[in-house]
């Protein structure tokens, strides 16, 4: 998958506010190995190395333009390029942290056991995912990839909801753990520009369709999403975009 490092970080800020949430809440005093899976540009994982300056760190992602980004803003890390469907660590690490990645991974309920028996004895598991899929924002993405002439080179990427309700992540963790936490936070974004929750998106769940049409295909599409998504979120009377946002948080225990 093709990544835009520049369209992703037009937003970095709301986009690194569940990063703090999630990293304030691990409870590790001072871990030896660290992985962030899905580490994209890697601010999430220097967030990291600030708390726990003595680990060694390991970024993973399957984006090399994003870890160009993550390599310049520090070397130090140990940043590589793999598929996290496939990805195994050579030394069992003591926390390995995940945000918003491993939503775009399918088949979760091999997907989490798997990552908890990569942990050391004691470590954590740290993960943030999306749980906005019914909302505007997400739905209207796939509404347009099937409505549109476009939708026989998009029908076979539209994912319908690739997160589930707490009870299933409850279910499938809790009985292989000593402890876990787990809450949900609806963060109301406060967006400028002309239409942001299209831009958000461009930079997130509309990249990998985008990335498979091309020319005016693929202007038509966009044009006809930043259409619809503009009237789900009309301005503000101080011309900002309220975008309402839930994340699914926790924090497994081994």
């Amino acid at each position: 998958m093709t990544w835009n490092p520049e369209l992703y970080l037009a937003f970095e800020g709301p986009r690194f506010r569940p990063v703090i949430d999630l990293v304030q809440q691990i409870s590790l005093e001072a871990p030896t190995r660290v992985v962030d899976m899905g580490c994209g540009t890697g601010s999430g994982t220097q967030l990291m190395k600030s708390r726990w300056p003595d680990a060694h760190f390991t970024g993973i992602d399957g984006s090399a333009d994003m870890l160009a980004k993550a390599r310049d803003a520090d070397p130090a890390i140990d940043w590589v390029e793999a598929d996290l469907n496939l990805w195994m660590p050579d030394t069992p690490p003591d926390l390995i942290f995940s945000n918003a990645a491993l939503h775009w991974l399918d088949d979760h309920h091999k997907l989490f056991p798997r990552l908890l028996d990569m942990l050391a004895p004691g470590g954590v598991l740290a993960v943030q995912m999306p749980r906005n899929y019914h909302a505007p924002g997400l739905s209207l993405v796939n509404e347009t990839a099937l409505d549109g002439p476009w939708r026989p080179r998009l029908e076979a990427m539209v994912r319908q909801v690739p997160v589930q309700e707490p009870r299933f992540y409850y279910e499938l963790i809790a009985p292989r753990v000593k402890t876990l936490n787990m809450w949900e936070t609806d963060f109301i974004q406060v967006l400028d520009g002309d239409n942001p929750v299209a831009d958000w998106t461009r930079g997130s769940w509309m990249s990998p369709l985008l990335n498979a049409l091309d020319g005016d295909e693929r202007e038509a599409f966009d044009a006809e999403y930043r259409r619809r998504v503009a009237a789900a979120y009309p301005k503000e009377k101080d011309g900002k975009t309220l975008f309402p946002f839930r994340r699914i948080f926790f924090i497994a225990t081994v």
